[in-house]
Formats: structure tokens, sequence, C-alpha cells
């Protein structure tokens, strides 16, 4: 059973603030569950429908759907809903390809750029302090996962990018073609807001503008959404290497 003040810390935990006072944070369904008892977050509570998790007794409360259907934040709930600690934050490794966010606002698309960076070997995601927090649920159940494979930075990006002995790529409208630029294996690629793009001050720490040509006969399109965006430049990057 699902105590009073558990259901209050649960909904609570849907709030940044509360999940920076707590530290705690929620992930639902089976696979992301699953893929997070495989790492190295630490477990506080595991309320599941099934005992299929191995997990510890004493963390695991055994609930009914209905039960379920109240803390979840899904419209579909599947299985179970545990809380995790947030870890201290990592530094960056700082070598290979890196990529930097700045002011990436919606969690679904942070959610698959976490899943890319997974998928294409990305160690680092360095993200502007006003980038959507990686902890939000809805960016948590997008990412499948891979949020325990990526090494996952917030801070002040221009003075990262001030300190970066690397080249630095932007990516805009106007400048090189992704597919006829030589590119290499290290580096730090900046993707944009999905409104504004990448910010002035950002702009102006960036080395080396790179484009995603548009083939459309109309271009009417006005842009590439980021989260697609970032899947065609990493699979360009990676391309080149192997």
């Amino acid at each position: 059973m699902v105590s009073k003040n558990q259901i209050k810390l649960i909904k609570s935990l849907d709030q940044k603030k509360a999940r920076q006072q707590n530290g705690l944070f929620i992930v639902e369904g089976i696979k992301g569950i699953s893929e997070f008892l495989k790492s190295d977050y630490i477990l506080k509570n595991l309320f599941t429908t099934k005992s299929i998790f191995e997990a510890p007794t004493a963390l695991t409360t055994e609930i009914s759907e209905a039960e379920l259907k109240k803390i979840s934040g899904l419209k579909n709930p599947n299985t179970a809903l545990a809380i995790f600690e947030i870890p201290k934050q990592k530094v960056s490794h700082e070598k290979g390809l890196i990529v930097a966010l700045d002011a990436v606002r919606d969690p679904g698309n942070l959610g698959t750029i976490i899943r890319l960076c997974d998928w294409y070997g990305i160690k680092d995601l360095v993200c502007s302090i006003n980038t959507v927090d990686c902890y939000n649920a809805k960016v948590v159940q997008a990412t499948m996962g891979s949020l325990t494979r990526v090494n996952i930075q917030y801070l002040d990006l221009q003075e990262y990018l001030d300190t970066n002995k690397t080249v630095v790529f932007g990516t805009f409208l106007a400048g090189e073609n992704i597919y006829t630029a030589t590119l290499p294996e290290e580096g730090v690629i900046i993707l944009g807001n999905e409104a504004n793009g990448i910010s002035e001050a950002i702009e102006a720490k960036v080395t080396r503008k790179i484009t995603i040509p548009q083939f459309g006969t109309t271009k009417a399109t006005e842009s590439l959404n980021v989260a697609n965006a970032t899947a065609i430049l990493l699979s360009e990057f990676r391309r080149r290497v192997y």
C-alpha cells in the first residue's frame, strides 16, 4: 500500500524544485526501471503491481493497479513506478565528441537526444543551465534507460566553451555542408533552442558553422526539429570515423 506521505512526495517530484530539494526523481515502466536497477543509480523506493524486478525487498512495495494509477504521471501506467536518487554531477571527459545544448526546452527532444548520444557512443552531453532538466519525468521516459549511460552536465555554457581546447561546431542555416565538410573525431557540437537556435553569446564561441542542406524544391520548411538534426549530425560525424 502507498501511504499518503509517499503519494505527496511522488506528486511533488513533478516539479524541478522538489526534485532538487529531495535529490530524487521518478522512473516509470518495466524497461526504464530495469535499466536503472542495472546501473549505478541508487534506488529509494519501488512500487510495482508484479514481482518481476531484482530489487531489495525492503525497498519494494507491491501495489494494486488502482494505486499505481493514483501515483503515475502516465495516461496508461505500465506495471511499476520507482524513485531513484539524483547522483552528484560528474565532470565531462573532455575528449572525443561532445554534444552541447543551448537552451533546449522540450522534454521529448532532450530525451531523444540522450538516446541518440547513447546510440552513437557520445559519452558526454553538456547542457546550458536553462536547458530542460534531464530528471524531468517526460525526459526520463523518452530516454528509455539511456540516461544511465550518458554523462550529463549542467553548467555555464559560455564559460565551458572558453576553456574548451577543441573545435566548436555550431549548427546554422548558413554554414559548411555537413555532407561534404571534413569532420574530426574530437570536438563540441552545439545545438540551439527549438525556436531561436543558438544564442548570440554562444555563437561568438563557435569556430566552425555547419548546416544540413535542404533539398526540398520549395524550401518552405524553416528548420529541422533539434532532435532530428542531432541524429543527422551524429550519423555524419560517426560515418567518417568507421
